[in-house]
């Protein structure tokens, strides 16, 4: 077996930890870790390492924790680790050219979509809310752009209806690894392909908001339903009942249709919670939670209520 390259690696949450953890298995040395400083965290606010911190200290592997990279002594502590490559997966800072040129072979981009689509910080819940039929994983050349370099690899997965933000999230994850590996020894034979990025194909996943989390009833059914899968572990859809947030995380749209007004549950059992869209066809809630509560079944949630002739509204901003 050849010798690996020598890695430095920069991320912050989940979605990055199985790539960390594919290269600590692997025959690569991965000599630092890049992650975002420590933050409160939890009802007592106490300062949390990020998940990706969480496994290079299990490792023993070096942590670096700058808030950017703008000092020459940043730049130099990356310098030092003379690293062949730099692999950044969801890290959460943006890298300046200086920084992209210190690795002998630049620095390589873990993004979860199949590039030019969904640029930006929120591919895989865009392309959810957006009804794409397939999404995936792009191994990309980091340049000065939003996501803009040339593509490397690029391993598709598709969307199923009852697939959620974090269901692919969790996927992507663990594709980003294995594809991750398979560029790292196309660096080392120098097989590397890079094919240019089509700029009229591309498309921005804008940053998700609390705001546009809140379920407009008047919408088609196919539209809140890729909604609440879309957000189901941030920032949540959601829409009022008795003065209180209640939030849905799973969702599927019905062949029936219903005459009444947008908003309406008109039906309930253990199966779920059947609400009227604005086109008439009827979404079902499969799982929900009240404020103060935990997330329950619809099954769980019908034990203490029911919520057949309610009607839901979208709040004025």
């Amino acid at each position: 077996m050849s010798a690996g390259l020598r890695i430095v690696y920069a991320g912050t949450p989940e979605f990055a930890v199985p790539a960390l953890q594919a290269l600590l298995a692997s025959k690569h040395a991965v000599v630092a870790v890049y992650t975002q400083p420590d933050r409160p965290a939890g009802r007592g606010r106490k300062l949390q390492f990020s998940p990706v911190k969480e496994v290079a200290v299990a490792a023993n592997i070096p942590v670096e924790q700058p808030i950017n990279f703008k000092g020459e002594d940043a730049r130099a502590s990356l310098s030092a680790y003379q690293a062949d490559v730099m692999v950044v997966a969801a890290y959460g800072l943006i890298l300046p050219q200086a920084v992209l040129d210190t690795p002998r072979y630049g620095c390589l981009n873990i993004h979860g979509s199949l590039l030019p689509r969904w640029r930006g910080a929120a591919p895989i819940q865009r392309a959810i809310q957006a009804g794409d039929a397939l999404t995936g994983v792009t191994i990309m050349q980091m340049a000065a752009g939003l996501d803009t370099g040339d593509m490397l690899l690029k391993t598709a997965c598709p969307i199923k209806p009852d697939d959620s933000g974090q269901s692919i999230h969790d996927k992507l994850a663990k594709q980003g690894a294995e594809a991750l590996l398979e560029v790292l020894e196309q660096v080392q034979c120098h097989t590397l392909q890079p094919e240019v990025q089509d700029e009229q194909q591309a498309c921005y996943a804008h940053k998700l908001t609390k705001a546009e989390a809140e379920i407009d009833w008047s919408q088609a059914a196919a539209v809140i339903d890729r909604q609440i899968r879309a957000f189901d572990a941030w920032p949540t859809a959601y829409t009022h009942y008795q003065g209180q947030v209640l939030r849905f995380f799973a969702s599927q749209v019905l062949s029936q249709t219903s005459s009444e007004p947008a908003g309406t549950v008109v039906a309930e059992g253990r199966a779920g919670i059947d609400i009227v869209a604005g086109d008439g066809q009827l979404v079902r809630i499969l799982q929900l939670q009240m404020a103060g509560s935990k997330r329950l079944t619809a099954a769980e949630f019908l034990n203490a209520r029911s919520l057949v002739g309610e009607h839901f509204s979208k709040v004025a901003s």
